[in-house]
C-alpha cells in the first residue's frame, strides 16, 4: 500500500498535548482501512507529521475531513534508506515513533526526478559514515518530487549539518524534534 505524509497544523504548547490529535488520526486511518505509521513533531510544536499508510489517496483525505482533524496536506510519499518493518519496529519500541532528534526538510529543486534523486541518494548515502556522530535513519520523499523529510539521529544540529554537507544535499528547515 501507498504511504502518505499527513500535515497538521498545531497550537500545542507540549508534544504530549498533540497525543490526542495522534489518537483521533490513528482511529480514522484505521476506520478508512489503513494503518497510522509514525508521528514527528518538530520542537517549536507548530506542525506535526503522520505517516499513514494507506491504499486510497482519496478515502484517506475523507476519513480525515469526516473525522474534523486539522489536516493542512497530504502527500504521497516513498520510503527510502529503511523498511517499513524498521518504522514499525523503532515505532513500537520507543513508542509513537520517536526515535530521531532531527528533521531535515530539503524543498527539491524544479527538474530533479525521483529517478536522479534515488540514484543519487545511493551513490551518496554511504559518505554518511565520515560523520559518525550522525546516524541517518530514513526519509520521505513526496512522490510529486515537491520535498523530502530526512530523519537523523545526531548530538547537535552542527553535527546535523556536517553530514548534510558531506553527502553534498542542501538543508531547506532543519528542525529539532520535541521529545
Amino acid at each position: 500500500m501507498p504511504l502518505f505524509l499527513l500535515e497538521f497544523a498545531s497550537t500545542a504548547q507540549r508534544r504530549t498535548e498533540l497525543r490526542p490529535l495522534f489518537d483521533d488520526v490513528a482511529r480514522a486511518v484505521q476506520h478508512a482501512g489503513g494503518e497510522f505509521i509514525e508521528a514527528q513533531v518538530p520542537a517549536d510544536l507548530q506542525l506535526a507529521y503522520v505517516i499513514a499508510e494507506h491504499d486510497d489517496e482519496a478515502t484517506l483525505k475523507s476519513a480525515l475531513r469526516v473525522a474534523q482533524l486539522p489536516l493542512r496536506g497530504v502527500a504521497q510519499v516513498r520510503l527510502v534508506g529503511a523498511t517499513l518493518d524498521d518504522v514499525r519496529a523503532a515505532r513500537d519500541a520507543a513508542g509513537a515513533g520517536h526515535t530521531a532528534d532531527y528533521l531535515v526538510e530539503w524543498d527539491f529543486p524544479a527538474g530533479l526526478t525521483m529517478d536522479v534523486y534515488l540514484e543519487r541518494k545511493k551513490a551518496k548515502s554511504p559518505l554518511y559514515a565520515q560523520v559518525p556522530e550522525v546516524r541517518f535513519l530514513r526519509t520521505y520523499v513526496c512522490e510529486d518530487m515537491s520535498k523530502c523529510l530526512c530523519f537523523y539521529q545526531a548530538a547537535d544540529e552542527a553535527a546535523v549539518r556536517r553530514a548534510r554537507e558531506v553527502v553534498s544535499t542542501p538543508v531547506t528547515r532543519l528542525s529539532r524534534l520535541a521529545e
